[in-house]
């Protein structure tokens, strides 16, 4: 595999705010700490603000530990074991008691208590190292004193007062309206949920953006790029789940999916659904397609039930008549070449063997795979 960004140049991070998603993050950051890709700048909404403070710390055990961990007590003055039952859709007479007594003193009190998520942000940050870090850190938020967004320059802030920002950039409405340092704050989110004007604004040239889709305001959809500025998207191919869904199970996922969506930009790998080192032309594919008919069979016999399979035969049946309809079947773009046709083909019968996506394959590789676990199913394919 051939490393698609230089890790010559350094790079600006900007963190996408999301509640629960964040542990997506931390499973990026891996992938980019193990290609060696330096980090100069870290800007980040909410979640991110929090992850940011860890990568500036450059402290990636203790941030998969802390995800690993998490629960909704730390987050929230909120049991476990009643957000498990809620969630399972299990509560009790006594659950839903207990629920309403919540409600209503979270009405009284104008909001969730979030004094265990204060506690959380103490521990977790070592002001000491954030600030002897080569890395910047921003971190932005809503004043709602002063009604305008605030981008908070963390490292020049007073003794005592990282714990304060952090916490004033991840106050979801739902929490309990505090004041801090006088002032009243909102989720970053709200105002800026994917900072990259800050980067921006500071003349970094390369920027690495980190989604994970939260709640809050897109702002990357409204700046327009500077033509001198490399942008580059690490995101989800698929739904993170609720923002307040915390648990140690969600996180691993979370960290693992964040990992090898990150290795497919830094590598270039391609799939959907799996990552594939798959480099050669469509030459390459067109043959091995037509070398690994006997095996393809298997998927395109059941795909086109409702075509005469006996008369189709030849070359020209194949490129004329059974690729490109399985080129429509999978929703394939119209310029498709053998090489997409080929690696779809081969995803999807990865998925019906299930086979473990999460490992990067080359495409000789999956393909052994799926003839080894179609061995064990009789060389029948499950439809």
């Amino acid at each position: 595999m051939e490393l698609q960004l230089d890790p010559s140049i350094e790079y600006g991070i900007v963190l996408e705010g999301g509640g629960a998603r964040g542990a997506y993050q931390v499973g990026a950051w891996k992938a980019l700490k193990e290609a060696g890709i330096p980090m100069k700048g870290i800007a980040g909404a909410s979640v991110g603000a929090l992850n940011g403070a860890l990568m500036c710390m450059d402290d990636l055990e203790k941030a998969c530990s802390i995800w690993e961990t998490l629960t909704y007590s730390k987050v929230m003055d909120v049991s476990d074991e009643l957000a498990a039952k809620l969630r399972a859709k299990t509560l009790g007479i006594q659950d839903i008691q207990e629920l309403w007594n919540i409600a209503g003193k979270v009405l009284a009190d104008g909001g969730l208590d979030v004094s265990p998520l204060r506690k959380l942000i103490d521990e977790i940050i070592d002001e000491e190292r954030i600030r002897i870090s080569e890395r910047e850190l921003f971190a932005v938020t809503y004043s709602l004193t002063d009604r305008k967004k605030l981008v908070i320059d963390v490292k020049e802030l007073p003794p005592g007062e990282m714990g304060n920002a952090l916490l004033a950039s991840a106050y979801f409405p739902v929490f309990k309206r505090e004041k801090l340092g006088g002032k009243s704050y909102m989720d970053g989110g709200s105002a800026d949920n994917v900072p990259i004007e800050p980067l921006l604004e500071r003349g970094y040239k390369n920027i690495i953006v980190i989604r994970i889709y939260g709640l809050g305001r897109d702002s990357e959809r409204f700046l327009e790029i500077p033509e001198d500025v490399s942008v580059c998207h690490i995101a989800p191919r698929q739904d993170l789940g609720g923002i307040l869904e915390f648990s140690g199970k969600k996180a691993r996922r979370l960290m693992t999916l964040g990992y090898y969506d990150a290795m497919r930009v830094l590598y270039g790998l391609e799939g959907q659904s799996y990552y594939l080192d798959s480099p050669g032309g469509e030459p390459y594919y067109f043959d091995r397609m037509m070398s690994e008919l006997e095996l393809l069979k298997l998927y395109i016999r059941p795909a086109m039930e409702d075509e005469d399979w006996e008369n189709l035969t030849g070359y020209r049946a194949f490129t004329e008549t059974i690729f490109p309809y399985l080129a429509r079947k999978l929703g394939l773009k119209e310029e498709w070449d053998y090489r997409d046709l080929y690696l779809a083909v081969m995803e999807e019968m990865a998925k019906k063997v299930r086979i473990n996506r999460f490992r990067i394959y080359t495409v000789q590789e999956l393909s052994e795979e799926i003839q080894r676990r179609l061995g064990t199913l009789d060389s029948r394919l499950p439809i």
